[in-house]
């Protein structure tokens, strides 16, 4: 299953308050970017952030989900997608911990 389209609106919606939010279409799923830095992914209709510090400790108790089933990667699941306020909140306070782009070699 993909992230459908009308996810990938309310979630951008959610964020709406932030400038430099950005997504890109990978696979059937999206990478959310703040400010040119992942933050977020979207799978399967769910929020996964980098389990960043802040985000950690913003989101104590969240489970850790991986992209895909069997994946590796492990990222914090946000279930109150509904909170404007506190989305908003939350990049902002993982903003500093991204890591930066990875420059393209020519």
């Amino acid at each position: 299953m993909s992230t459908s389209k009308e996810y990938l609106s309310y979630i951008l919606e959610q964020l709406s308050s932030l400038d430099g939010i950005s997504h890109r279409m990978m696979m059937g799923e999206y990478l959310i970017y703040y400010h040119g830095r992942i933050a977020a992914y979207l799978c399967d209709d769910r929020l996964l952030v980098k389990p960043v510090p802040s985000a950690i400790k913003m989101l104590p108790g969240a489970e850790y989900d991986s992209i895909y089933e069997g994946g590796r990667k492990k990222l914090l699941r946000v279930d109150d997608v509904d909170n404007r306020e506190f989305l908003t909140n939350l990049f902002i306070a993982m903003y500093d911990e991204l890591p930066e782009p990875k420059t393209k070699r020519r």
